[in-house]
């Protein structure tokens, strides 16, 4: 299952967050990995999205950069 490919809404609802977050995400510099299958395609892979949130593993709030 680690290849499935989520829409927008499947992926902010797998990291818990809004899909507006991953679409500013993308505006900005894309942080968290996508597919563009077309231009209104997007998609993301759940084993990229696995390791973006195990690169996102803090052992203080002093680590956490704005």
């Amino acid at each position: 299952m680690e290849n499935r490919l989520l829409n927008t809404r499947q992926a902010a609802d797998y990291l818990g967050v809004s899909p507006s977050f991953l679409e500013k995400d993308r505006w900005r510099g894309s942080r968290i990995p996508f597919i563009r299958i077309s231009p209104r395609a997007i998609k993301y892979r759940q084993a990229d999205l696995n390791a973006y949130v195990d690169s996102q593993i803090m052992h203080s709030t002093s680590e956490y950069e704005i």
